[in-house]
């Protein structure tokens, strides 16, 4: 099976698929120890890699080259890529599909934002005239091979965000997120519309969509769930609170535990699952 189908498999399968957000190697290291999939986040990666925020910096090489990375230390893990807008042009967004196909991943999400675009949970969104990005995801879903495409609306207006997940829902796409879904009841509607096509919702923190488990999820007939941040949020989190410390200890070092905590022979060990032949094989698949 092809990694698109594989991820196709495991959307059709019962239940709400979980995909984590990752941002760098290190961050993909420890999802991959809880998690079977992964979600190439713009706001992440944009974070991490410019620091800058998520509003249309990311260059495409730099993007297929972090995926590159992740697909050759994790070969059995899905990886669903944001390619934001498909960096403006069909033309670059169908190239860019097609070298992210040929070096591993699993799907790709395709949003109908115009520059400036914005964090799918931020304010002042605009989108495109819907027939203009329907000519572009269908550039995209010729150049496919398998890969799993996602569409993606930014749209804001109630009327607008229900037209355009139908059209959506009436292409060949995969699947289809409307982000920065605010409530339980949008969700349901969102649903009515798009029929029988897969549905992905986006849960990020502190952003304008409810917090729900993946069993209510499934409840609602939601088939992917994506973590865009999870990672990046903790990271931040942990990194302040330990040089609050480490400033008010002058400098020393706290105390390693030596069964649970993290030092340089548990982060070593991490790394090490990375390039171990073990990998290559799926799960329950001796050497």
């Amino acid at each position: 099976m092809t990694y698109g189908s594989k991820l196709r498999a495991q959307i059709a399968a019962e239940g709400t698929t979980p995909l984590i957000g990752v941002y760098d190697m290190y961050s993909a290291s420890i999802a991959a120890k809880h998690y079977d999939g992964m979600f190439v986040s713009g706001f992440g990666f944009a974070a991490s890699y410019y620091g800058l925020p998520d509003i249309g910096f990311i260059a495409w090489p730099d993007m297929v080259a972090f995926v590159q990375r992740l697909r050759g230390a994790f070969p059995h893990q899905h990886l669903l890529v944001d390619i934001d807008d498909g960096y403006v042009d069909p033309e670059v967004a169908c190239h860019v599909v097609e070298g992210l196909e040929r070096i591993g991943a699993s799907g790709v999400i395709l949003e109908d934002q115009k520059r400036p675009r914005r964090c799918g949970h931020a304010e002042g969104k605009q989108v495109l005239p819907l027939e203009e990005y329907l000519e572009k995801l269908e550039k995209v879903l010729e150049t496919r091979q398998d890969l799993v495409v996602v569409a993606r609306t930014d749209a804001t207006d109630e009327h607008d965000i229900l037209h355009r997940a139908e059209k959506l829902a009436a292409t060949d796409a995969d699947v289809v997120l409307v982000d920065g879904v605010r409530s339980v009841e949008w969700i349901r509607r969102i649903r009515e519309v798009v029929g029988g096509k897969p549905l992905l919702f986006n849960q990020i923190a502190g952003g304008k969509s409810p917090r729900l488990s993946l069993g209510e999820l499934t409840e609602l007939g939601v088939d992917v769930a994506i973590y865009s941040t999870p990672c990046l949020f903790a990271a931040h989190e942990a990194m302040d609170s330990a040089l609050t410390g480490l400033k008010a200890a002058d400098g020393r070092l706290p105390e390693v535990d030596a069964a649970s905590g993290v030092g340089v022979k548990a982060s070593t060990l991490l790394l090490e699952k990375n390039i171990a032949r073990e990998r290559l094989q799926p799960e329950g698949v001796g050497v």
